[in-house]
């Protein structure tokens, strides 16, 4: 399979790029910055310089021609203002859903966020709170799109501890942490289950393998 990755120099994109690569697919990875070019290639993914910020969507149409999945895996990060989180999480995430429906790449994943809301609690600080709005307004534009088979990860509180290779993966988890190791893992996994379309799942450390978690949310 052909993969293309928006964000693909983030935590989670570098190690969902080796993953593939290590299993032989083909990856490719959407950065804005050249001379992340070299981390991409020692992960084994091709890297592809755009700009989501200001791409057209038959730009990044032209990248996901011939791709068998498209994953959305940007953030403007830590350190970003409120407009950022608005252009970044939120519309390029509309503009990548749009490249993908133009280029006709059915299979589609949203990196989102616990916690998305368009009305995050009382008291949240102002720019997480733009935050948790943004990916709230890209999950329900994806939702929208008949056209996508879309599926929508929220992951808990990311770690770098080394993945376990076992998650809780459902509708509603409940809060708690997760090993960005283990997100790539469930993404790889889901990637390979189109049953899983249409489903919005909550991740965080658990029990259950995550090739069985995947399995049983898929209701395979």
């Amino acid at each position: 399979m052909r993969i293309v990755i928006a964000g693909g120099h983030g935590q989670i994109a570098l190690r969902l790029e080796r993953l593939l690569a290590g299993r032989g697919d083909e990856a490719a990875g959407i950065i804005r910055d050249p001379a992340q070019a070299d981390d991409l290639r020692a992960a084994g993914a091709e890297p592809l310089v755009h700009d989501l910020e200001h791409a057209s969507v038959e730009e990044i149409a032209r990248v996901l021609d011939g791709a068998d999945a498209a994953v959305f895996a940007a953030g403007a990060g830590p350190g970003s203002g409120v407009g950022r989180k608005q252009s970044v999480d939120h519309a390029a995430a509309v503009l990548f859903a749009d490249a993908a429906e133009r280029a006709g790449v059915r299979r589609h994943l949203m990196v989102s966020a616990m916690g998305a809301s368009p009305e995050p609690p009382a008291g949240t600080d102002p720019v997480f709170a733009a935050y948790l709005r943004a990916k709230a307004a890209a999950d329900h534009d994806l939702r929208r799109r008949p056209g996508l088979d879309w599926t929508i990860l929220r992951p808990g509180l990311l770690t770098d501890d080394p993945g376990t290779g076992r998650v809780q993966l459902a509708a509603s988890t409940g809060p708690g942490a997760v090993t960005r190791d283990d997100v790539a893992a469930v993404l790889a996994e889901l990637i390979d289950t189109p049953s899983t379309a249409g489903l919005i799942l909550e991740l965080i450390e658990g029990h259950t393998p995550v090739a069985v978690a995947v399995k049983d949310v898929a209701g395979n």
